[in-house]
């Protein structure tokens, strides 16, 4: 995954700190809407800085999504394996439905600990891979 990102301090082993913006899908166009509860987020992360940018440059940063991904299709397929699993089991008992609802309850919970646990875990590595499009060293 690759993000635009600008560079906020220099660190002394070779890294910077980076600063991303978020913002809400909806772009902040409130007059669009009728108001807004989009709020931005601001994310400082460590990056390694191998191509030597400066404060201020606009920089892109990659990371590696496998385990993002992993976590992701967890969370999504246990739950409906686990109520697939309880339905099925629970059919031949004449409670299908409920053992399906039970296996899913199971599933979630199962699957919120887990990214707990993988989100404690894992750190994400970042690198500033070069300057963004149309910036240079030190543009600004």
């Amino acid at each position: 995954m690759e993000q635009i990102v600008k560079v906020y301090r220099l660190l002394p082993d070779g890294n910077a700190e980076v600063i991303h913006f978020r913002q809400s899908a909806c772009s902040g166009d409130c007059h669009k809407c009728s108001g807004c509860g989009a709020a931005k987020e601001t994310l400082l992360v460590q990056a390694h800085n191998p191509i030597g940018a400066d404060v201020g440059d606009l920089v892109t940063v990659s990371s590696d999504t496998a385990g993002v991904l992993k976590a992701a299709a967890a969370v999504y397929l246990i739950p409906m394996v686990l109520f697939f699993l309880g339905y099925a089991l629970g059919a031949s008992a004449g409670y299908g439905g409920l053992a399906g609802c039970a296996g899913f309850v199971l599933g979630v919970l199962l699957a919120v600990a887990l990214d707990r646990r993988h989100a404690k875990n894992q750190k994400m590595v970042y690198t500033i891979t070069g300057y963004a499009p149309g910036m240079g060293h030190s543009e600004q």
